[in-house]
């Protein structure tokens, strides 16, 4: 069965997409000057490095005569013009993003991000970037025409645009908003993203484990693909003991051999449970022993957001959750902390943890039918495929509020150990 719009659209972020649009404000004896603009509107799906690349097929015999904030990838073959060296000549230029500390002559305002777009929800100013260009080689009488077949790579594949349609000319504020400027023609592209098309198995699982049970639920077996039947190290993956001598290191995406075989992996621990308020710990490990994660967020969608939650060691914030029945909170890690979840190696998988401490809303908290366990969890966009509801951890015998009894009888037991040494030491 093929995979249509439905695949693009997401209940969490109904409204995610990245927007492109060519502002037309000046005209030159053979064409136009064009700002050009891509903004991501999803909520917590970035473009990570290397970044994103533009392309698109000109409707007539358009070159660029020159780039600011960015650069076509090809210059391809301009033979035809002897006096003035364009900056591409190609039918289907391919662009892309300048580096931070790309030379000043060639930078504007809101480029030069090395392509790397964050989520909106993350860092709404990083989440856009702009270009100008300057295009020619039209007689003085046409019409200047779209562009065709845009395509977004970001940094992969995985992106869907629509055709670039007329819009209404875009207007800025200018002189500190005492006057509106306005452009002569503007169009309008749409790119959605589809993990479909982006990856041909999933890239994520979720695991479960709580403080009152031994059970862990493990990622289902082969959630991301299966290992070779019969071979000690396949290409695909390298065994903990065996990664000091393997020659399959050299795969770029090796991973470390698991029943699950899952790059990435979250894992959802129900630490503590007290009175008022009940205890998480987080856990994102990294079993790929090539590639490094920057930038990363974990979105969850779990009833226990409707309440305060405090997060320890990560940033986290709550998303609008429109038509949705379950509050949504989204995680990511902290600057030159641990906003990086490095890479497998020979002794440890990389790995970010947090413990997070949720308030009780006493009407809907229970231990039990899983409820203390995410219905979803997202790692940079992309779902994780979660443990299989018949292998949740179960409650001994008894209710949750015997189980959150016992936990607070425990306490009172620290609580009169440490007054008995008072007394004793007195």
């Amino acid at each position: 069965m093929g995979h249509g719009v439905t695949d693009c659209y997401d209940p969490l972020d109904p409204n995610g997409h990245i927007a492109i649009t060519f502002d037309i404000f000046k005209y030159t004896d053979d064409g136009y000057v064009a700002r050009v603009r891509i903004q991501n509107f999803y909520q917590y799906r970035a473009v990570g490095k290397p970044g994103w690349k533009l392309g698109w097929t000109w409707a007539k015999d358009e070159i660029m005569w020159s780039i600011s904030g960015a650069f076509a990838t090809q210059q391809g073959d301009c033979t035809a013009f002897k006096y003035q060296q364009p900056h591409c000549c190609k039918k289907t230029p391919s662009i892309a993003d300048l580096m931070p500390e790309g030379a000043p002559e060639n930078r504007l305002d809101d480029c030069c991000h090395g392509g790397v777009l964050a989520a909106r929800a993350i860092n709404p100013l990083q989440s856009y970037s702009s270009f100008e260009v300057t295009v020619g080689n039209l007689d003085k009488n046409s019409t200047e025409s779209k562009p065709l077949n845009l395509t977004l790579l970001a940094p992969g594949p995985g992106y869907t645009c629509g055709p670039v349609e007329d819009s209404d000319p875009t207007v800025s504020s200018v002189i500190g908003g005492r006057r509106e400027e306005q452009v002569f023609r503007t169009w309008k592209s749409t790119c959605t993203y589809s993990s479909y098309i982006a990856n041909k198995t999933p890239v994520c699982c979720a695991s479960l484990s709580t403080f009152y049970s031994p059970t862990i639920s493990s990622c289902p077996s082969c959630t991301c693909g299966c290992r070779p039947a019969g071979q000690k190290n396949a290409t695909t993956c390298v065994r903990e003991e065996e990664s000091s001598q393997s020659n399959s290191l050299a795969n770029p995406d090796v991973v470390r051999c698991t029943n699950h075989m899952c790059p990435l992996r979250v894992h959802w621990h129900v630490k503590n449970n007290y009175r008022d308020y009940w205890r998480v710990k987080l856990t994102i490990s990294n079993y790929n022993y090539n590639r490094s994660y920057s930038d990363w967020n974990v979105l969850i969608q779990h009833p226990g957001f409707s309440k305060p939650a405090l997060t320890y060691s990560f940033n986290s914030t709550l998303l609008p959750t429109a038509g949705i029945p379950d509050d949504v909170g989204l995680f990511w890690g902290l600057e030159h902390y641990n906003s990086d979840i490095l890479n497998a190696d020979e002794t440890q998988v990389g790995s970010v943890t947090t413990d997070i401490v949720l308030e009780k809303d006493m009407k809907s908290f229970t231990l039990s039918n899983g409820w203390a366990f995410p219905r979803k969890i997202y790692i940079n966009g992309e779902n994780c495929e979660m443990a299989l509801p018949d292998t949740f951890p179960m409650l001994p015998n008894g209710s949750s509020k015997q189980v959150a009894a016992s936990n607070g009888y425990f306490i009172l037991l620290i609580l009169f150990y440490l007054t008995l040494n008072v007394i004793i030491a007195v």
